[in-house]
């Protein structure tokens, strides 16, 4: 299966057409500040983005944890951002019953909160070995499973790693497999009872033109759940790439395909959109990793579901010396007084990161301009972190994560465990 590392890490190659666009400016090194740096055995590696919950960050770890003798695991921690103080919440895989992981391994996707419970995802584990939505009580400490997928032959679903949504106390999320064509879900769960419905099952339509591979979060805009396929649609059936934005109506239960890419010449409207979409004032946001008008390095694009309209906002890689530093592969959009905010990888080339050790970006969509406020590896030996992830915004001051870098006396993490990271702007 594709992963999430590998998307960002893809060296940007193929050459595309050139359109006029406005120039990146200059990158301008914002003041970073690395405030927890995992490597202590028991804390986890490669953590994946955080959530704010009364001022502490709740995120999980990818991999590592107490007691992990295997591949994967993974943890749930605690940070305190006043202090950079951090606490494992609870190491996956311990609830093991002849090497099989039925409390979850690797988490994947971030959490949510509802009713003092964090709720997330594991891409694999659980009863059948094909992931888990997992619940987490932050007052018991408590881990349960909620739902393990593959319980229906796989036609519920499975290797979840997209993230959930919540809406009206019922969780929402996307498989890329499983399902009645093998070809990825749109799922529900009821928290309460734990009862897992599938709503849509990709790949129903002829060549695959409802898209293939969901991925990154689904966004709710009143009631409709907007959300990306990082492959087929209609302008290449079959193929590995391309993808499309999709619309999934809670109250009429229909799945309507809005948007094909590659429907432009070298797919300069942008392939494979690989993150969730942002919603500003009616206009939805979102970033694919390849494509765009230069050396296939991504796009940040806009789509008006009011008249089915994709417009390329913004195409990396303008600045290419030997890597993008402009950014590229470019994931993570969130939306902050009007303006959009990003991580990719690109910016610096060190000997531990060939193709750049990634980026903080800004984009504006009003103007199409877009600037680096930060590339990582910027201090001794990547200590400020590399391939950042999950970026939020807490008044005006990015919070993230990096999935490597920070220490490298660490035998399990050769180029770093990862780190949580400030940016001021």
């Amino acid at each position: 299966m594709a992963s999430k590392l590998s998307l960002l890490c893809a060296a940007a190659t193929a050459v595309g057409m050139l359109l006029p666009q406005v120039a990146s400016t200059a990158a301008a090194k914002g003041p970073e500040t690395v405030l927890y740096r995992f490597g202590s055995k028991p804390d986890g590696r490669a953590p994946s983005g955080m959530i704010d919950v009364n001022g502490r960050f709740y995120g999980t770890t990818s991999f590592g944890g107490s007691g992990c003798k295997g591949f994967g695991c993974g943890t749930a921690f605690e940070v305190d951002p006043a202090t950079g103080a951090e606490r494992v919440l609870y190491s996956f895989c311990e609830k093991s019953q002849k090497k099989i992981c039925t409390d979850g391994n690797v988490p994947e996707g971030g959490l949510v909160v509802w009713k003092g419970k964090l709720y997330g995802e594991t891409e694999l584990g659980g009863a059948y070995q094909a992931g888990t939505v997992f619940s987490f009580d932050l007052k018991t400490g408590r881990e349960k499973i909620v739902h393990s997928f593959c319980a229906q032959g796989c036609a519920d679903g499975s290797y979840p790693d997209g993230g959930l949504t919540l809406a009206g106390g019922i969780l929402y999320g996307t498989t890329p497999f499983g399902g009645a064509y093998d070809k990825g879900t749109i799922f529900s769960v009821d928290p309460a009872t734990g009862e897992e419905t599938v709503l849509y099952s990709f790949c129903g339509q002829q060549g695959c033109a409802d898209g293939d591979l969901p991925s990154g979060g689904l966004l709710n805009v009143n009631g409709t759940l907007y959300g990306a396929t990082g492959r087929a649609g209609a302008n290449c059936p079959n193929s590995m790439e391309c993808g499309t934005l999709y619309s999934f109506d809670l109250n009429t239960a229909v799945e309507t395909t809005l948007y094909s890419f590659c429907s432009q010449p070298n797919c300069t409207d942008g392939n494979e959109p690989a993150s969730g979409l942002v919603n500003l004032g009616g206009i939805l946001y979102g970033a694919t990793v390849t494509g765009g008008a230069f050396h296939n390095a991504g796009t940040v694009f806009a789509f008006d579901p009011s008249s089915g309209t994709e417009t390329v906002i913004y195409s990396f890689c303008q600045n290419f010396k030997a890597v993008c530093k402009d950014g590229s592969s470019p994931a993570n959009l969130i939306g902050v007084n009007g303006k959009l905010y990003g991580t990719g990888s690109g910016g610096k080339a060190v000997v531990v990161c060939q193709d750049g050790c990634g980026t903080v970006f800004e984009v504006n969509p009003a103007t199409g301009a877009e600037r680096v406020l930060y590339e990582f590896c910027s201090e001794r030996v990547c200590a400020d972190g590399t391939v950042p992830d999950g970026l939020f915004n807490v008044n005006g001051t990015f919070y993230g994560t990096t999935s490597e870098g920070g220490h490298y006396d660490d035998h399990r993490c050769d180029f770093g465990c990862g780190t949580v990271f400030r940016l001021t702007r």
